[in-house]
């Protein structure tokens, strides 16, 4: 490979060689061995050495069925859908993308092919010199720098010019787009990878310049973080001011629970003090469970030109790398312990993942289930009305004393004769009153039961944040105009259907039909009245024989079973429209949480499943 002009170097200083890779096939192998940092993936790691050994068995009988495990649950986590604003939804589509995402961009692409390229990102706080020290291990600027923060604001990805097409859209991210490269070293678009060929890089080998964990920009954390998931080590980078925050431990907790393999640094120490840094840093890794990180230090230094160290300020992260890079297996060891980390890793997050599609599935039972107690108590609310004798009042009972002392339900039960009965020509019209007033009165009530469900319902609701915004959506918080045409509509279906049953009633006829002549009109009033709590109607006036005697009549006619049994089945009936209006009412409330796409219980089962499948393969 052509080296390419190096930097003018200060008098009296070490020289930093150009490119850190260019080291790989030289005797520098085995050099940085000797130093005590503990290696990544050594046997004292959480997996031990049995675990790395075992990669390098070459493609496993079961590598078809791992690929084929984690296609499933790839697939199994697209199909799952979070609703906006209800509990869990933040939380489930980040653990949702996070995993498609590592599935996606890292692990799927290194379980099928396994001669990737090493992806080691440079990662970190704002101001560490990460870009700085992208440039002096590559050789070469490739990515800007300066003091303005966030410097890094598009990640740039260096590889050898072999290695491009692997980097390109179709193998790599392929969700992210970018630009290559050419000439100097120029930022790129937010949002974009910039991808920077370079001679001076080793083929199989790749640098990435990540944007800062700690931004002001939010968006480049998730950005930072979507090319972590996606490298196969991370070299961290962090400084003498900014070690502790919090964001930093937060990345560095990551690659703990995944078991990256890791290297820190601890950039831009000041000689005052440094021991005491140094230490404390080490003690925060320590205490993190990180103990076993390779660790660097980068002095504070003006010597930097051309957006590189002049000195031999990174010589060790550089030799580091160089192994790495130059041992075949070192490489596959480096790799093979992150990838494999991750796949331990979902044996935690997966199930994290699943108890966020619960909670949702939760969410969605509570409030389906709501607007269906609060139905099943209107329902009972209209039974127990239509029978306590409690619409009987107010226009149902002017309308019927104005009928009973007319002696018009009398004439039309009257006994067969040759002579014609006077008929009063204001009959019929009373008949229709008493029918109208009772029809009003039960859709009154069933539309004063469904409005009291609707404001139940609506306080369950408003007990579960994000649901206002689903009720207001489909108009949920009030009845449709519709509700009361069609709650009349079923009233009077039902009462035609009483007038059918005492019409058909056989027994009635054979008993009745030889003696009498009755209006079937007036029969089914008068049972319907009686239906509506006739007994209590006469107690609550005393005496009221005039009235009382139809009831009595109806009941000699047609014998008290035979009564029994249409009444029964007449109440049925009104029962079953009643419920048939409300279920309309439920089944609004069922397509508007249809609509929003909650998750199934269903779907957190299947991702058990498939974290059992995937354990075993």
């Amino acid at each position: 490979m052509t080296r390419p002009p190096a930097v003018p170097e200060p008098t009296g200083t070490g020289g930093s060689t150009p490119l850190a890779f260019e080291q790989a096939e030289s005797s520098t192998v085995g050099t940085s061995r000797s130093r005590t940092a503990p290696e990544p993936g050594s046997s004292g790691g959480r997996h031990g050495s049995s675990r790395s050994a075992g990669a390098h068995r070459g493609p496993a009988a079961g590598a078809a069925q791992l690929e084929q495990n984690l296609e499933a649950l790839r697939a199994r986590i697209r199909g799952i859908e979070f609703t906006d604003g209800l509990p869990g939804a933040q939380e489930g589509r980040t653990a949702r993308a996070d995993v498609l995402d590592q599935l996606s961009d890292y692990v799927l692409p290194r379980v099928r092919k396994t001669d990737t390229p090493l992806l080691i990102a440079v990662a970190g706080s704002t101001g560490a010199g990460k870009s700085t020290l992208v440039n002096s291990l590559v050789g070469e600027q490739v990515t800007t720098t300066g003091v303005r923060r966030p410097t890094t604001n598009s990640p740039v990805l260096a590889c050898n010019p072999a290695d491009v097409d692997f980097f390109s859209e179709a193998a790599f991210l392929p969700s992210l787009p970018r630009v290559r490269q050419q000439g100097l070293a120029m930022p790129g678009k937010d949002g974009m990878l910039v991808l920077a060929a370079s001679e001076c890089m080793p083929e199989g080998v790749a640098l990435l310049d990540t944007p800062d964990v700690d931004s002001a920009v939010a968006a480049h954390h998730e950005f930072a973080a979507k090319f972590l998931d996606a490298a196969d080590l991370w070299v961290f980078v962090t400084t003498s001011r900014r070690y502790a925050d919090a964001r930093v431990w937060e990345f560095l907790q990551v690659a703990r629970d995944r078991d990256t393999s890791l290297a820190v640094v601890l950039s831009r120490v000041p000689r005052r003090g440094r021991k005491q840094l140094v230490d404390h840093f080490g003690a925060m890794l320590e205490a993190n469970g990180l103990a076993r990180a390779t660790r660097f230090t980068i002095p504070e230094t003006d010597q930097i030109a051309g957006g590189r160290f002049t000195a031999n300020t990174a010589d060790q992260i550089r030799d580091y790398l160089v192994d790495v890079a130059a041992d075949p297996v070192e490489r596959e060891r480096v790799s093979r312990r992150t990838l494999l980390g991750v796949l331990e890793s979902f044996r935690t997050r997966i199930p994290e993942l699943a108890k966020q599609v619960e909670v949702q599935a939760q969410v969605g039972r509570t409030l389906a289930s709501s607007a269906g107690t609060a139905f099943a108590a209107a329902l009972a609310e209209v039974e127990r009305g239509t029978s306590d004798g409690s619409l009987l009042r107010g226009n149902v009972l002017a309308r019927w004393q104005d009928i009973a002392a007319s002696g018009e339900l009398v004439r039309s039960l009257r006994l067969r004769t040759k002579r014609k009965a006077r008929v009063d020509p204001d009959e019929p019209s009373r008949v229709h009153a008493l029918e109208q007033a009772i029809r009003d009165a039960v859709e009154a009530l069933v539309v004063s039961s469904a409005e009291r469900a609707i404001e139940e319902t609506m306080e369950r609701w408003s007990a579960v944040p994000g649901s206002q915004d689903i009720a207001q959506q489909h108009r949920l918080a009030e009845l449709p105009e519709d509700f009361a045409r069609r709650a009349r509509a079923a009233i009077a279906e039902w009462q035609r259907r009483v007038m059918e049953l005492i019409a058909s009633d056989g027994v009635a006829k054979r008993s009745v039909a030889r003696f009498v002549t009755y209006d079937e009109e007036a029969f089914a009033l008068v049972l319907i009245v009686g239906l509506l709590g006739f007994g209590i109607f006469e107690s609550e006036r005393g005496s009221a024989s005039s009235k009382a005697a139809p009831h009595r009549l109806l009941k000699g006619l047609f014998g008290a079973e035979s009564l029994r049994n249409i009444g029964t089945r007449a109440r049925d009936d009104l029962r079953a429209r009643t419920s048939a209006v409300f279920e309309e009412e439920k089944h609004r409330f069922a397509e508007a949480l249809s609509a929003v796409n909650l998750p199934d219980e269903s779907d957190a089962v299947q991702l058990y499943q498939a974290t059992y499948n995937l354990e075993i393969a």
